[in-house]
């Protein structure tokens, strides 16, 4: 017997409905796709904070100056 707690409430896993058991594999599915978003997100942040530095550095900038934007550098054509 799995029992699965929800809102603080336990519940046995095989007394849920395939609806519920359903619904219950699409949240944990998502929470798992949420995580690697999240993840994914920290290196491309990560590799974005690198490629600045990289980009001040040759620029003269130095690799602490500050962005004159919050979304960083803006490139105009």
């Amino acid at each position: 017997m799995s029992i699965i707690r929800i809102d603080e409430v336990e519940y046995e896993l095989d007394l849920l409905t395939e609806e519920a058991k359903a619904q219950l594999l699409s949240v944990q599915h998502t929470d798992q796709k949420i995580v690697e978003l999240q993840r994914d997100l920290a290196i491309a942040q990560t590799a974005r904070a690198s490629y600045a530095a990289a980009l001040r550095e040759l620029l003269g900038h130095g690799e602490d100056a500050p962005l004159t934007a919050p979304s960083g550098f803006q490139v105009r054509h």
